[in-house]
C-alpha cells in the first residue's frame, strides 16, 4: 500500500526555488532547466498517484523542452493510451509544483487522492525517458525520488524521443488486449513503423537520399538506429546536425522550429536544386520538408503542406475502397494558412474544422472524426482512426482487387502512424510512403496550393489576461471594441485575414496576419500590431515598425 510517509523525507532533498512560479501548460512545465529539480520530484509523485487513479496502468514522465534553448528543460506527464495528461489534471501538477513547503507537498497529495477517489493500496506503474540537454540527469535523479518516496514500480527508457516514450505507455497498456498496439521497446517501435512502411512502398521506384537535419537532438541517433534496422534502399538517407555530445548545439540555427520560423535551410544543410530535406526538433515530435527550386530558391513544406498531402492520399484511398459512411476530415488551428484551408474545403472537398492553439486540442477533435488529420502549421501532426473507423475497415467486404488493395493501404497506414502523438520520425515515413506511392517530387507536392503571404508579431502587453478570445482562438472578445479594429484592417486588404491571441507563456499576445501579397500581409500585421500596443495596453517603447 501507498503510503506518504516518505515523501517528507525525499521532498527536502528537493526545495522549491525561492520567488519562482511554474505553470503546467499544453507542454508540460518548461523554463530554465535548473530551477526545476523540485518540479521533477511532485511530478514524480503526481505520476505515481495518477498511475493508482487510474487502477495500476503505466503513467509516463518525459523530461525535454522540445525545440527550446539547450539550457531549458520541461516534464511532461502521459495518460495510458500515450496521449497528453488529462486537463483536469494539469491544475494538479501546478498546485503541488508552487506549494512552499514540505509538509504542505503531503497535503496537496492527500487533497488529490480524496477528490479523486484514489485506493492507495494499487502499485502505481510509471515509465520515463529525457532528451539529450545536460540538466536531464540530474532531474531524472529528482524524478526518481519521487517515485521511489511513492514506492512506484518504475522503469527508465533512458535516452529516446518523445513520441516514442508516448508509443511505450500505448504498448504497454494495450498488451495483451484486441487493440495491443506493439512491442514496448526501441526495437519494437523500428518494427512496427518501418515494416508498415516497407510493405506500402513495396515495388515502387526507390526515392533519392533525404538529407535529414536531426537540431543535434535526440532524433539523430534514433533515426539511425531505424536506418540499420530496415537495411532498405527506400530508406535513404543522411543525417546532418547530429551532435548530441557536444553542449551549445542542440536546436542552434537547425531544427524544424528554426526553419519554419526563419524560412531558410538550417546550418549544415547546403541546397540544391532536385535533392530532398526535412527537419526535426529536439526531441523528434516536429517535421518539416524543404527544398530549392529550379531557381534556387527556398521552399517550405510545413504542417499545413503535409496535412494536405495526407488528406489527399487518404481519401483517395477511401473513395477506392468504397466503404459506406468512411470519411476523412482536417483539423487545423487559426495559424493555418488560408489558402492551405481552401484547398481542403474547395479541392479536396473534406470537412475542416478549427481547434485551439495546441496539439491536446486538435487531438480531441480529431477524435470525433472516422479519419482525423491534425497538423499545427509548424509540423507537429498525425492521424487518429477511431473506433467506427477501424470496425468498417473490419467490416469491409471488398468486391474487387482495386478495393481490396485500397483497404489493405488503409491498414498499413495505420500500422505507420503513431496515432497517440505527433511523431516526427513515424511522419516522416508516411510523407516518404506517400510520396513514393504517388511518384512525386518535393516540387510536385508543392505545386498543389501557393501559400498566402503570412506574418506572427509579438507585442509585449502590461497584463495579456485581459486579452479573451472565441471561434477557436480566430476572434476577441476583450479588449471591447478592439475586434472591430481588427476588422476594419482586415476589410482593406484582398484575401486579408488576422487575429490576436494571448501568449500562454509570457506577457504578450501574438498577432498573426496574412493577405494577398506580401506589402499587404507585413502592412495589415503591423498596423493590427500597432492598434494593440495603442489600445490594449502595450509595454515599453513603441516598436518603430508598428504602423
Amino acid at each position: 500500500m501507498t503510503s506518504f510517509g516518505k515523501v517528507v523525507e525525499y521532498s527536502a532533498k528537493h526545495p522549491k526555488p525561492a520567488n519562482t512560479t511554474f505553470a503546467y501548460g499544453t507542454a508540460g512545465f518548461r523554463t530554465i532547466g535548473d530551477t526545476l529539480e523540485s518540479t521533477l520530484f511532485r511530478a514524480g509523485l503526481l505520476a505515481a498517484l495518477r498511475s493508482q487513479s487510474k487502477q495500476g496502468k503505466v503513467i509516463g514522465v518525459m523530461i525535454t523542452a522540445s525545440h527550446n534553448h539547450e539550457r531549458d528543460n520541461g516534464v511532461k506527464l502521459v495518460d495510458p493510451m500515450g496521449e497528453m495528461l488529462q486537463q483536469s489534471w494539469e491544475g494538479y501538477c501546478t498546485q503541488i509544483a508552487n506549494v512552499e513547503t514540505d509538509d504542505e507537498v503531503v497535503q496537496v497529495l492527500i487533497s488529490v487522492a480524496q477528490a479523486e477517489n484514489i485506493d492507495l493500496s494499487i502499485t502505481p506503474r510509471v515509465v520515463y525517458a529525457r532528451d539529450t540537454r545536460p540538466s536531464g540527469p540530474l532531474l531524472q535523479a529528482a524524478l526518481e525520488d519521487g517515485l521511489v518516496a511513492l514506492n512506484a514500480n518504475a522503469t527508465s527508457y533512458g535516452v529516446v524521443t518523445t513520441p516514442q516514450l508516448h508509443y511505450f505507455v500505448r504498448c504497454l497498456n494495450t498488451a495483451d488486449t484486441p487493440v495491443a498496439y506493439g512491442e514496448p521497446t526501441e526495437a519494437g517501435y523500428y518494427e512496427k513503423y518501418g515494416q508498415a512502411y516497407l510493405r506500402l512502398v513495396d515495388g515502387r521506384s526507390e526515392p533519392s537520399k533525404l538529407y535529414i537535419d536531426a537540431a543535434n537532438g535526440v532524433g539523430a541517433p534514433q533515426v539511425r538506429k531505424l536506418a540499420d534496422a530496415l537495411k532498405s534502399p527506400y530508406f535513404n538517407i543522411e543525417v546532418r546536425n547530429s551532435d548530441t555530445e557536444t553542449l551549445g548545439k542542440l536546436n542552434i540555427d537547425c531544427g524544424a522550429d528554426y526553419v519554419k520560423s526563419n524560412q531558410r535551410q538550417p546550418a549544415g544543410m547546403s541546397l540544391e536544386p532536385g535533392s530532398r530535406y526535412c527537419s526535426f526538433d529536439g526531441d523528434a515530435d516536429r517535421i518539416v520538408y524543404y527544398y530549392a527550386d529550379e531557381n534556387g530558391s527556398f521552399r517550405l513544406l510545413d504542417g499545413d503542406k503535409i496535412a494536405t498531402l495526407v488528406a489527399t492520399y487518404l481519401r483517395d484511398l477511401v473513395t477506392t475502397a468504397n466503404i459506406d459512411d468512411l470519411e476523412v476530415g482536417v483539423v487545423q488551428t487559426a495559424y493555418a494558412n488560408g489558402n492551405s484551408t481552401s484547398y481542403i474545403k474547395d479541392t479536396l472537398k473534406l470537412p475542416t474544422v478549427f481547434a485551439k492553439t495546441g496539439v491536446k486540442h486538435l487531438h480531441h477533435e480529431a477524435e470525433r472524426m472516422n479519419i482525423g488529420v491534425y497538423f499545427e502549421a509548424n509540423g507537429h501532426g498525425t492521424v487518429l482512426f477511431n473506433p467506427s473507423a477501424v470496425s468498417k475497415l473490419q467490416n469491409a467486404t471488398p468486391q474487387n482487387p482495386a478495393e481490396a488493395d485500397a483497404i489493405q493501404r488503409l491498414w498499413n497506414l495505420r500500422d505507420l502512424i503513431n496515432e497517440s502523438v505527433g511523431d516526427a520520425i513515424s511522419d516522416m515515413l508516411l510523407v516518404e510512403a506517400i510520396l513514393i506511392c504517388k511518384g512525386w517530387t518535393l516540387a510536385q507536392w508543392d505545386a498543389a496550393y501557393n501559400d498566402l503571404p503570412s506574418r506572427l508579431l509579438k507585442v509585449v502587453v502590461n497584463d495579456r489576461t485581459i486579452f479573451k478570445t472565441t471561434n477557436a482562438e480566430q476572434t476577441l472578445t476583450s479588449p471591447p471594441e478592439l475586434q472591430d479594429v481588427v476588422n476594419t484592417l482586415v476589410a482593406k486588404y484582398p484575401r486579408g485575414r488576422s487575429f490576436v491571441r494571448p501568449s500562454g507563456t509570457e506577457d504578450a499576445v501574438r498577432v498573426y496576419a496574412e493577405a494577398a501579397t506580401r506589402t499587404d500581409c507585413d502592412q495589415l500585421a503591423y498596423s493590427v500590431a500597432g492598434a494593440v500596443f495603442d489600445r490594449a495596453g502595450g509595454r515599453g517603447e513603441r516598436p518603430v515598425e508598428f504602423l
